[in-house]
């Protein structure tokens, strides 16, 4: 006989989740939970040996991250269907997980049963997003900060003056001051510590 069940992974080094998770599966009668991985690479190789129906992805291993890993699944296996489960809930999180082809991104403090949900969701191929993210995506449509912008973002997070972030991006101080400006009107933010803030805030940039 065949096993209808929905066989999943869970990539994610947290135990407390995992057994949380283990809880959940395993009390369900048509969901299977084939296993844990506890890193980005473990994950890649259990998904590859066991092909899930579906793989919960933390979005932070100790080696690398989810998305990094979700794109390595989908090298291996296009058809491979990943759901980012995290605490992070920045828009820019959200749109780096999917255009790495995740199919659904949750949060971890989600409810068990929309967490069912969006399972099933993935397993029947359709992509699932909390209406609170789709909402915080939509807030930000047309906002995107150009990898200079976040360079420099990331420069400030970092301490620097302009004349510094100008001497270590080898460009003129008053191309920072432009940047920055911009960096500002984009985020919404009076000042460049407020920049910062949004930044992290929104997944732009990490610490």
């Amino acid at each position: 006989m065949t096993d209808d069940r929905i066989s999943i992974l869970c990539v994610d080094d947290h135990p407390l989740f995992q057994a949380g998770i283990r809880y959940l599966i395993e009390n369900r009668p048509d969901m299977m939970l084939i296993g844990f991985a506890s890193t980005g690479a473990e994950g890649i190789a259990r998904a590859r040996e066991h092909v899930p129906d579906v793989i919960l992805m933390d979005l932070r291993l100790p080696d690398m991250s989810g998305i990094a890993a979700t794109v390595r699944i989908r090298e291996q296996r296009p058809s491979a269907r990943i759901l980012i489960l995290t605490t992070f809930e920045g828009d820019v999180e959200v749109q780096r997980a999917l255009f790495a082809g995740a199919h659904a991104y949750m949060l971890k403090n989600s409810s068990p049963e929309e967490l069912v949900t969006a399972i099933k969701h993935v397993h029947a191929g359709k992509k699932y997003l909390p209406a609170q993210l789709a909402v915080e995506l939509a807030q930000h449509v047309g906002e995107s900060v150009t990898s200079r912008e976040v360079s420099v973002l990331k420069l400030i997070a970092a301490g620097n003056r302009n004349k510094d972030i100008a001497d270590q991006l080898c460009i003129a101080e008053d191309t920072v001051k432009g940047h920055i400006k911009r960096i500002m009107e984009k985020l919404g933010a009076r000042d460049r510590t407020q920049a910062v803030a949004i930044a992290l805030q929104r997944g732009i940039i990490e610490l």
